[in-house]
């Protein structure tokens, strides 16, 4: 089962892949700097914001990553 953890994780092990920050990934999607934030994965009240698929292709075409690839990039430990 994938969680909400393990796919910010893949985000985040993509951007580092690619050298550069989150902010900086969001920035060449074309979305606000602040849109991968660590802040922004939960909401105040605790409950977890998973990341649209809208965004998530943003970020796979701004990086030339296909599904497959973007797959590799989550956590081997579940």
């Amino acid at each position: 089962m994938v969680t909400n953890k393990m796919f910010w994780k893949a985000i985040d092990n993509l951007a580092a892949a690619n050298k550069m920050s989150c902010s900086r990934m969001a920035q060449i999607s074309g979305m606000d700097i602040t849109a991968l934030n660590k802040c922004k994965r939960q909401s105040p009240d605790g409950k977890a914001h998973w990341i649209s698929v809208g965004s998530l292709v943003k970020i796979m075409n701004a990086t030339n990553t296909s599904w497959v690839d973007f797959a590799s990039y989550f956590p081997k430990e579940r």
